[in-house]
């Protein structure tokens, strides 16, 4: 292959993609803020010198400083990560139409664009007759129709004998959960309605109000899709991302998304694993879907799922389907594969060839307190050992020959860790053992001791794909 990438982002996805572009033989360039000044991802490249390859940014959204520096060094590619500019439709469109363009690694902008819309999601869906949350597809604007809506959804539930109904009403041009609120009896609703669409209209200049069905005890699923731009879709399975903080960021994934030694579930699980990849594939191949990408859903006690959105990009956890699926015997790399793909090869395999074995887990190792509601610690790491075993692996920026302070700017993630056995059974034993063995030492400015959420992690693990 050939060709230059710039990566676009920082920390252990920029290691990631460093290592996929070697892989492919391929050069890249990393760039990198003064306060990333010492992360591995820096001080694993050059910063001086005529073969200079870490070059620095003020800030890692600023489109300007990104480009600037791809044009510099003649990067032929730009590789967003996840975050940032990764699912930012206008900056794909920009990087793929200017007058030296250059390959946006993810989705065609086209798709991106249909599909970063939640409430576009939603409506493609129930055009496909994909299930979805019970609600409306698009802005509600008058209170007398929001009302009626409101009545059937507490209707359908009542018929349906779930206790304490609720809805959501909801800021339709919010996001990251801006401007929800919830509504236990149909009196509540035109208070709430009002205070909503206020709210939307001072934060958002829109008073579009969207109505759902409030869903309580689900497992939150991903389906991995791997496809390309010879119109070849295919799946690496299911995951499991139910165990989240406060904030609904993920702390532990499992692959595949249910399995019986867990929990006696009520349901077919593997039935509806089988649904779930269906659906997300019926929608792929309706939009043309041309990368690496992911289907979210919720699945709820009774077995019903229902799609949340997509996210056109790669993701954190994508290692985890990975380490369960084989292709001629070998686990594969989605991230190279997503920059094979991007850059116009075929697939090259088809689903015969997609072998599933086995379970994975994947912890997310954060300095963060979970018992005061996940608040970020900040200070500096003095020791960082995380033990190897031919079942795990492990993804992290933070050296482990030096002292690393975290960077206030950003999420204090340290390590995500992989482990991997025969049955879930064995990777949640393989789980507790990597904990049991990880040491991380640091202080603060006021000489106290780090937090991390090893506890958490160690105390949740029998959570796993439970209801």
């Amino acid at each position: 292959m050939q060709g230059k990438v710039l990566i676009a982002n920082r920390g252990e996805i920029a290691i990631r993609i460093m290592n996929a572009c070697k892989d492919l033989d391929l050069d890249y360039v990393v760039v990198y803020t003064d306060a990333d000044s010492d992360s591995q991802h820096v001080r694993m490249n050059r910063k001086e010198g005529l073969d200079k390859n870490a070059w620095r940014v003020t800030s890692y959204t600023d489109p300007n400083d990104i480009l600037a520096i791809a044009d510099h060094t003649l990067c032929t590619a730009i590789h967003p990560g996840y975050g940032f500019f990764s699912e930012d439709y206008r900056f794909a469109r920009r990087v793929t139409i200017r007058d030296r363009p250059l390959v946006f690694i993810g989705p065609s902008w086209e798709v991106i664009k249909d599909l970063g819309d939640k409430i576009n999601t939603k409506r493609l869906a129930n055009r496909l007759h994909i299930p979805t949350i019970p609600g409306t597809d698009s802005p509600i604007y008058n209170e007398m129709e929001a009302e009626e809506i409101a009545q059937s959804l507490f209707d359908v539930q009542i018929e349906q004998g779930i206790d304490n109904p609720s809805i959501l009403v909801k800021a339709a041009a919010g996001g990251g959960g801006m401007g929800i609120e919830e509504v236990h009896r149909i009196e509540q609703f035109r208070r709430v309605y009002r205070q909503v669409q206020n709210y939307a209209k001072r934060q958002f200049g829109d008073g579009g109000v969207l109505i759902e069905q409030c869903l309580r005890d689900f497992n939150h699923l991903e389906v991995q899709l791997v496809c390309s731009r010879h119109n070849e879709r295919l799946h690496f399975g299911s995951r499991n991302c139910t165990i989240q903080s406060t904030g609904r960021q993920k702390r532990i994934e499992a692959a595949p998304g249910f399995d019986g030694s867990c929990f006696a579930y009520e349901f077919d699980s593997q039935s509806v694993l089988d649904k779930i990849v269906k659906y997300s594939l019926k929608l792929a191949n309706h939009v043309r879907y041309d990368n690496v990408g992911t289907w979210e859903w919720i699945v709820n006690r009774a077995g019903q799922p229902y799609l949340l959105e997509v996210n056109a990009r790669i993701q954190v956890e994508n290692d985890v389907s990975a380490r369960i699926s084989y292709i001629y015997g070998d686990q594969p790399n989605l991230i190279r594969e997503q920059i094979r793909l991007a850059l116009g090869e075929p697939i090259g395999y088809n689903q015969k060839d997609v072998k599933f074995n086995g379970a994975s887990i994947e912890l997310r190792m954060v300095a963060e307190n979970p018992q005061r509601d996940f608040a970020p610690w900040i200070g500096t790491i003095t020791r960082f050992e995380l033990p190897q075993f031919e079942w795990s692996t492990v993804y992290t920026h933070v050296p482990s020959d030096r002292p690393y302070s975290i960077p206030s700017e950003y999420d204090p993630n340290l390590a995500l860790a992989l482990v991997w056995g025969d049955s879930m059974d064995e990777a949640k034993q393989r789980a507790l053992q990597f904990i049991e063995q990880t040491v991380i030492e640091g202080q603060d400015n006021a000489g106290n001791g780090i937090i991390t959420n090893l506890d958490y992690l160690r105390s949740h693990l029998d959570r796993l794909l439970t209801f």
